[in-house]
């Protein structure tokens, strides 16, 4: 990987062939003469912006990549100083250069990572998962794709479970945008509902404005036992999808929000958000069952089923603070509202159907 205290940041009419060129000889590869580089923008994320780049060599090894992913901080400077504050640019560059070697989840390779002292900009070049395509969270997803994203998490969780070296390194800071998550989400969620409280049904709106006066709701507690790191966003749209091979091949992206936290979080937000209620209540005991035998053999200890389940159930929440702070924290656009009301219908009949409401009564 490229060693980032020797390149400066480019903007994307600053990676040039030459550029280009240092920087995947820098990662290791034969040194190849590039002759043209094309970019296109792809995907629809509001807090970043991705472009594919192709590249035309005039002499080339056969390993050298023909395309790359293209990660850079949004145009728009008011979600650059919010993801500042949030230093969500920097986490993703930290993810990908110190936790993802110590993983066995899928990832996509990277060829460059770097982001300025501010972190308002960054840049990560990375792998081009193609014929991989990005979920849609307006769609969702069918149950073999999220039983496999779920299956996936356990790359993740088993390697970091209860480290206490990582979770003390990635745990929010006494002083972080999410240090105080009630204050927080009760700060968002007046023009959250002004915004979507007409759109949302009265069940769902119900739940989501009486979490805000639940100071005792999980969503609001230091995070505890178990832990390990969590992606915090784990949706279609940060999933890239590859339905070409016999069994779904799913590989999580956009690692922007990774923190400590509870391992349920991701699967919930994963479970909740990415299936509508019908099919979701017909497949998630089996998600589940599937997803704990994997922790399992992948060597978790002292997490039978049943607390699986509790966890599950109390990290049904987690989906309300993504939806109402996200929604009120990235640049608006009509996309984004219908996603961001989806995405609150589906946790609230999620937090109902499990009765995780009982959570806000204790």
């Amino acid at each position: 990987m490229t060693d980032t205290s020797v390149l400066d940041i480019p903007g994307i009419a600053a990676v040039t062939p030459t550029w280009l060129g240092s920087c995947l000889a820098a990662a290791g590869l034969p040194r190849a003469r590039i002759t043209r580089i094309g970019a296109a923008r792809i995907g629809t994320g509001q807090a970043a912006r991705c472009a594919r780049l192709t590249i035309e060599y005039a002499d080339a090894t056969p390993d050298a990549p023909r395309t790359l992913v293209a990660k850079f901080a949004s145009d728009d400077p008011a979600t650059r100083a919010g993801c500042a504050a949030m230093g969500i640019y920097r986490r993703e560059v930290e993810f990908y250069r110190d936790v993802a070697p110590r993983l066995t989840m899928r990832l996509p390779r990277c060829y460059f990572l770097a982001v300025d002292e501010p972190g308002e900009q960054f840049l990560i070049l990375m792998q081009d998962l193609a014929p991989a395509t990005a979920g849609d969270q307006l769609a969702g997803c069918s149950p073999n794709v999220v039983h496999a994203a779920v299956l996936e998490l356990v790359g993740l969780q088993a390697p970091t479970w209860c480290d206490a070296t990582l979770g003390a390194r990635f745990m929010e800071p006494p002083d972080g945008f999410f240090s105080d998550m009630y204050g927080l989400y009760n700060r968002m969620l007046t023009p959250f509902v002004e915004r979507f409280g007409g759109i949302l049904g009265p069940e769902a709106l119900g739940i989501i404005t009486t979490l805000g006066e639940a100071r005792q709701a999980p969503l609001f507690q230091p995070v505890g036992r178990p832990f390990c790191l969590e992606h915090r966003d784990y949706r279609p749209d940060n999933l890239m999808i590859d339905t070409s091979v016999g069994s779904p091949r799913v590989t999580a992206v956009d690692w922007q929000g990774m923190r400590t936290g509870r391992p349920l979080n991701d699967v919930a937000l994963c479970v909740a958000g990415s299936l509508e209620p019908e099919v979701r209540r017909a497949v998630e005991q089996d998600i589940l069952r599937h997803y704990h035998a994997a922790l399992l053999r992948a060597g978790v200890r002292d997490f039978d089923f049943a607390q699986c389940w509790y966890e599950y159930r109390r990290a049904a929440f987690a989906g309300f603070g993504l939806a109402v702070v996200a929604a009120m924290t990235v640049v608006q656009t009509p996309r984004g509202d219908r996603m961001f009301a989806a995405m609150a219908e589906r946790y609230a009949r999620h937090a109902l159907d499990v009765g995780a409401d009982e959570f806000l009564r204790t």
